[in-house]
């Protein structure tokens, strides 16, 4: 059995860390099962490092929906979340259940991701937790406005910071499961973490948050480029590219195969 939403809560409650990151194809969705992630996310950043697209807005339902079946079947025990692309919940609630019980019924995944906490991305929120859909909240840096709020640090002004603050308590009020938290100051991710019944999960939001998450590309160094408050762990551009080059020569100079 996998894990549930249910229990992120009761680890938020006892203080357990938890610990997600993206996929987007069945090799690294098994091997981040394999080694313990909690929650593997099948992030629309999955357009930009998978897809080669310059941000997260082109990707389609259709595309997100291939790469979380893809995903879902290399795992067994961590919780499956997938984004809601852009432009596939904004326009309607009825919308947001169709392309919601497309991901459920379609790819098997436990949950889905939506960004914003205005009203009616509240409203949405609400809707899709009464008919049984588990959906984590995002508020903060909300990449697919991109245009227009850039790639800055969000909350740091008085009224900004209270906004995003009323954002994640009407998100958790309405039902979200989790909110991921990005790019906001250290105190303002604190803040809300004290005061939500729900688990925080920060990318660029500090260490008091409940969890964190990272684009894996980002964590393996494959990324061209990625946000200032990632980290990778190894740099497997370097290692790949070796590799390859190795392989290329042992080719060309008859080394390979060596009968």
């Amino acid at each position: 059995m996998g894990l549930t939403t249910q229990q992120l809560i009761t680890w938020k409650q006892q203080g357990r860390p938890i610990v997600a990151l993206t996929a987007w194809d069945y090799g690294f969705a098994q091997l981040l099962d394999a080694a313990g992630i909690d929650i593997i996310l099948v992030g629309d950043s999955l357009a930009m490092v998978a897809l080669g697209y310059e941000t997260t807005l082109p990707v389609t339902l259709d595309e997100m929906l291939y790469h979380a079946a893809a995903v879902r079947r290399g795992v067994k025990r961590a919780l499956v979340v997938c984004d809601l692309p852009f432009l596939s919940y904004q326009e309607s609630i009825s919308q947001a259940i169709h392309a919601a019980g497309r991901v459920l019924k379609e790819t098997g995944v436990q949950g889905v991701k939506l960004e914003g906490g205005h009203p009616a991305a509240v409203e949405t929120v609400a809707r899709l937790s009464d008919i049984g859909i588990p959906v984590m909240g995002h508020v903060g840096l909300t990449p697919q406005s991109v245009h227009r709020l850039g790639y800055r640090q969000q909350g740091t002004t008085e009224a900004d910071a209270e906004r995003i603050l009323s954002e994640a308590i009407a998100l958790s009020e309405a039902g979200a499961f989790a909110v991921v938290l990005e790019h906001i100051p250290t105190n303002l991710a604190r803040m809300i973490t004290a005061k939500l019944p729900i688990p925080t999960i920060g990318i660029g939001a500090g260490s008091d948050c409940d969890g964190q998450v990272l684009v894996t590309a980002d964590l393996l160094g494959l990324s061209e480029k990625q946000p200032p408050f990632a980290k990778s762990y190894v740099n497997l551009r370097d290692i790949v590219t070796k590799a390859v080059n190795d392989f290329s020569q042992e080719v060309r100079e008859g080394k390979f195969p060596e009968t």
